[in-house]
């Protein structure tokens, strides 16, 4: 009852807020921007009020740290804009104290790389206008194993921690000996409200016993729902996937944790990062960076500082984001804000550009006029109540969007250029190019060009004018693309340049992708065969190995059960390996299983062909058998080898197609 009461409470708030549209705010929606209304003055006072932002030092650093590196990186936040941008906690993670605790049984912050003490650090935060975090863990020590747990001395760690001026307590879950999560972490909850001192308190237990039902009951303002987020496409995703249906346990207080923030760390494009942060902010995630702030270049400082885009996350209402629609590649989420508007993010999951679009009335919304702000690129246009965008590769487009009228702006027009994502070498190809007017005025004088890609040629004329679209059509032509140069690669782009009544604007469209040849005939290992794509939960997909610890190159012999494979590849789930067959090929064959590097884990194996599930197994766990897996492969253009995470997160989920190899 209290969770939906909740809810209601917060459809109310934003409803009252709608209602402010037609008097207060009214004219900034028309002449100005507008932004959420600020919080009641009681409710920016209560802990955890907001999703807490700021740093923390684990995803880029680990154990590698020292109070220069604190220091640095608080004065970095503040030169960087960071601060002013709403990141204010500067959190250190494992590794900052001695192995054993002082004579009077407290922590003792490591003498060699924080020899000032973590008083003097947290006075120095402070000073910056900041607040300091500190780690531990629920248990005899922490996950590195450097220093102590707090399990069974939480009355004197949170009195430490008090003492020295900590805001912000991160309480991990190992070494916990099998204790009962709750009891533990409550145990800590009461500690930290005995000191009196305001401190935001973290539970990181990985999401094992649901503490989205019992964290704000042991004192917690924000709980992890998942295992650690690593530097990759696939873990983030597949933490993604596992929020979807959490969003009524959110709110102001008490928050779902997807873990931290991996932009700028390297593992991931630019677009990738830019969707990994948008959904985050958007489902109300805490923002914390992980990145080296002290020389972030600056696409990085362009996402982590957007500050429309942590407007959805910082909004005061609270209410968390979620997905209103699943396409497979393509999904759409929304998420309603106080002020009446609605956000809406359209997400590409595919490993080519897609033309995505949504309409009001999927994103809460009604009405017939709607003014558009693209939170990337800040331009705003006016829209009927259509949401339309050319997203790349792994990427989104973000809008919010006001129910309002809104003639000072441009119609909302899109071009597209669809492709393929892949180009069977020799053959020829055909593109599509569209221009879409969205808008309520007309798009005129178009002029459309579109390039071959080096190598290649285009059957017929490059540039075509386009009198005029009209509101609610679009314009579209088919280019037939030939090949001139053998194995040439596909890059190519379409611009638009037309008039409205407010000036002249342009568009630009790109697709691209590999050329490709079928496999020879006779027997190919997979550990051989060259990859269309890979995803993997922690690391690459080793070839002819495990998964190792998750580098590049550091598997030991596949193994399951005893049994070892001379070849095959090593996965972790959640894992995707996609390789082009061209048709010819006749059967796929593998053994399948957990690899003995570890005594735990859960993972399912899948086999698709063209999109189309060809073989599944069940769930394996820790001393299931191996099992063999034959798959006949007919006609079968593209073929996907799947592994999940089983269905309870994918901590130590090292997967094994062992002797993986087609035939053609």
């Amino acid at each position: 009852m209290r969770t939906l009461g909740g809810i209601c409470m917060r459809r109310l708030v934003g409803l009252l807020a709608a209602a402010c549209l037609t008097t207060g705010l009214a004219t900034t929606l028309t002449t100005g921007r507008a932004e959420a209304a600020p919080a009641p003055f009681s409710a920016q006072q209560e802990t955890g009020a907001l999703p807490p932002m700021g740093w923390n030092s684990w995803n880029k650093f680990g154990c590698n740290i020292n109070e220069t590196l604190i220091r640095e990186t608080a004065d970095a936040i503040v030169s960087s804009g960071l601060r002013d941008a709403g990141y204010q906690y500067v959190n250190i993670d494992d590794c900052w104290a001695e192995q054993n605790r002082n004579a009077e049984g407290k922590f003792e912050p490591n003498h060699e790389r924080f020899p000032s003490g973590i008083k003097s650090l947290a006075d120095y935060v402070h000073g910056k206008g900041l607040k300091l975090g500190i780690y531990t863990s629920a248990g005899t020590q922490t996950c590195a194993k450097t220093m102590p747990g707090a399990l069974d001395h939480e009355d004197v760690d949170a009195q430490t921690f008090a003492d020295w001026g900590v805001d912000y307590l991160k309480y991990d879950n190992c070494n916990n000996e099998g204790r009962p999560a709750i009891e533990r972490y409550t145990k800590m909850g009461d500690a930290i409200k005995k000191t009196g001192r305001s401190m935001i308190y973290a539970l990181c237990e990985w999401g094992e016993n649901q503490p989205w039902l019992w964290g704000k009951t042991s004192g917690a303002q924000l709980w992890r729902t998942t295992g650690d987020i690593s530097d990759n496409w696939a873990s983030m995703t597949g933490i993604l996937d596992q929020q979807v249906g959490l969003e009524k346990y959110s709110g102001p207080g008490g928050w779902n944790d997807p873990d931290m923030l991996e932009v700028g760390n390297g593992g991931m494009t630019d677009a990738e990062y830019r969707s990994h942060f948008a959904l985050w902010s958007l489902m109300n995630a805490p923002l914390l960076a992980g990145n080296d702030v002290r020389s972030m270049p600056a696409a990085t400082k362009a996402i982590l500082a957007n500050k429309d885009v942590v407007a959805l996350d910082q909004d005061w209402a609270g209410v968390q984001g979620h997905k209103v629609r699943d396409d497979g590649d393509t999904e759409v989420w929304t998420k309603p804000m106080s002020d009446g508007s609605a956000a809406v993010v359209l997400f590409n999951r595919g490993i080519s550009a897609a033309t995505m679009s949504s309409n009001a009335s999927e994103i809460g919304l009604s009405g017939r006029d709607f003014r558009v702000r693209d939170l990337w690129t800040g331009a705003e246009t006016e829209s009927s109540g259509t949401l339309r965008a050319t997203v790349p590769s792994h990427g989104s487009a973000v809008f919010r969007v006001w129910p309002a009228k809104f003639p000072a702006a441009a119609p909302a027009a899109t071009l597209s250029l669809d492709a393929g994502s892949y180009f069977p070498a020799g053959k020829p190809f055909t593109a599509h190019v569209r221009l879409t007017n969205d808008g309520s005025t007309p798009v005129a004088a178009a002029r459309v060009t579109v390039s071959a890609p080096s190598g290649w040629q285009l059957d017929g004329r490059g540039e075509v004018l386009v009198p005029v679209v009209a509101p609610g059509k679009s314009w579209d032509r088919a280019v037939t693309v030939t090949p001139v140069k053998p194995g040439a690669q596909v890059a190519m782009s379409a611009k638009a340049s037309y008039t409205t009544a407010w000036g002249r604007r342009s568009l630009s469209a790109d697709a691209s992708g590999p050329v490709v040849t079928p496999f020879g005939s006779g027997v190919t290992p997979m550990s051989k065969a060259p990859f269309l794509l890979t995803e993997n939960g922690w690391g690459p997909v080793e070839r002819g190995t495990s998964n190792g610890e998750n580098q590049a190159g550091d598997g030991n012999p596949i193994t399951i059960n005893g049994q070892v494979y001379s070849d095959g590849l090593g996965a972790h789930a959640p894992s995707l390996v996609r390789v082009y067959l061209g048709g010819g090929c006749q059967t796929f064959h593998s053994v399948v299983g957990l690899d003995d590097e570890f005594s735990t884990g859960s993972v399912t194996f899948e086999v698709r062909g063209d999109g189309k599930t060809l073989a599944s197994t069940d769930v394996f766990r820790h001393g299931s058998a191996a099992q063999a897996v034959d798959v006949p492969l007919g006609g079968v253009q593209v073929l996907d080898l799947v592994v999940t995470d089983g269905g309870d997160g994918n901590n130590t989920d090292h997967a094994d197609w062992a002797d993986a190899a087609v035939t053609c």
